[in-house]
Parts: C-alpha cells; sequence; structure tokens
C-alpha cells in the first residue's frame, strides 16, 4: 500500500522559514519522482517544486525560486522541502505527490500559515 505523509507544517512568520517532510512507504522510492504542491484557499493545486529520483535535476514554480528548496533521502524515503522567506501568499496546503503507472498518490497535507 503506497502511503505519503507530511509533516512540518505550522505558523511561521513573513520572511520565516519552514521544512516539510514527506515520509514515503510502500514503494521502491528511490525509482520515482516526487513534488510538492500548494492549495491556497479558494485556489486550485499547483506545482511548487519537483525532484527527480537521483535527486540530481529539481523545478520549481517562478515565484519560489532561489527561496525554496527540494531535496530527498533515498536511504530513509524521504522528500523535503526547506521554505525559506516566507510570504503570507504562501498559505496553504501542502501535498507531496508522485506518480506510478499512470496513477497518482498524494498525501493528507500538512498545513502551512505565514502571517504578519
Amino acid at each position: 500500500q503506497v502511503q505519503l505523509v507530511e509533516s512540518g507544517g505550522g505558523l511561521a512568520q513573513t520572511g520565516g522559514s519552514l521544512t516539510l517532510s514527506c515520509a514515503v512507504s510502500g514503494i521502491a522510492f528511490r525509482l520515482y519522482s516526487m513534488g510538492w504542491y500548494r492549495q491556497a484557499p479558494g485556489k486550485q493545486r499547483e506545482l511548487v517544486a519537483s525532484i527527480n529520483t537521483s535527486g540530481t535535476d529539481t523545478d520549481y514554480a517562478d515565484p519560489v525560486k532561489g527561496r525554496f528548496t527540494i531535496s530527498r533521502d533515498n536511504d530513509k524515503n524521504f522528500v523535503y522541502l526547506q521554505m525559506n522567506s516566507l510570504k503570507s501568499e504562501e498559505t496553504g496546503v501542502y501535498y507531496c505527490k508522485t506518480r506510478i503507472l499512470g496513477r497518482e498518490y498524494w498525501g493528507q497535507g500538512t498545513q502551512v500559515t505565514v502571517s504578519s
């Protein structure tokens, strides 16, 4: 059974930092690319960052480039999202996701609230 479990969300001040973690089980983690998504209140879910299987190739949404860092630990089956210089508009539920044979698997999400 594929499971993705996010953690690390919470309340941060504008300009602050948070690190999100996603624990993945039930799959050969090192074989699959991973992504972090955000769903802001009243908006559609959008891609924030993605990482390839080895961690050597990453991609970011333009608004977070230079502030967010996605990484993975293929020995521990974790993917991380380090978020710096947070902005209030980055409040939302953050999800990790993978795709296996055309099927998407999502975690339950972790709430991030950025407030001044």
